[in-house]
This record gives structure tokens, sequence and C-alpha cells, in this order.
């Protein structure tokens, strides 16, 4: 079995920052990557970023150059900084684990409860 649970989400003006967090416990070993996806109301939800055991990272091109994905092995905790933040980016974000192939990103069944951002003013 494998937990995860996101927290950091909230409200936040255009222009702000927000950093969200993925704390994983469980078989976790067996990953090979993780990724943050996020679902606004009425929309399909999106892989936003992923990074793989060896620290590669990939980004949608809507948040590249905002958000950085990243790793605490030691904690088993996964992070999102999001800078620069618009409305457009208001969603539920969920933190995934799954696999790294040649780039690309596959998710296993494994998710958070998922954390609300808001970006509005």
């Amino acid at each position: 079995q494998v937990q995860l649970v996101e927290s950091g989400g909230g409200l936040v003006q255009p222009g702000g920052y927000l950093r969200l967090s993925c704390a994983a416990s469980g078989s976790i070993l067996s990953f090979t990557a993780w990724a943050w996806y996020r679902q606004a109301p009425e929309k399909q939800r999106e892989l936003v970023a992923h990074i793989t055991n060896r620290g590669d990272t990939k980004y949608a091109d809507s948040v590249k150059g905002r958000f950085t994905i990243s790793r605490d092995n030691a904690k088993n905790t996964m992070y999102l900084q999001m800078n620069s933040l618009k409305p457009e980016d208001t969603a539920v974000y969920y933190c995934n684990a799954g696999r790294s192939y040649s780039g690309g990103y596959q998710p296993y069944d494994y998710w958070g409860q998922g954390t609300q951002v808001t970006v509005s003013s």
C-alpha cells in the first residue's frame, strides 16, 4: 500500500506563489517517478510536472519557467514550487506515483486526496 498526502494549497493573488508538498509512505521503492497533476472544474486532469528518481524533470508548457518540481528523498516528500501564479492555475492539485519512460510519464493508480489552489484577486 502507498499513501500520498498533499498539503500547501490555498488562496493567493495573481502573481503570488505557493509551495505544495506531497508526503509519501508505504511501499514506495518500486516507483521510478513521481508527478503533480491538476484538475480544474469541468476539465480533464492534466499532468503538470514529473520528476524521476534520478532527478530528471519535465513540465507542461503552461507552467514551464514558473513551477519547479523537486524531491527530498530522505523525507519521502515531493514539492511543487509555484511562482507567478495565474487565475488559470486554479485547480485541485494531486500527487501521483508512477514510472518514467523515454521522457514520458505513466501514472499508477496511487493518488493523494488533492489540495485546492485558487488564484484570484
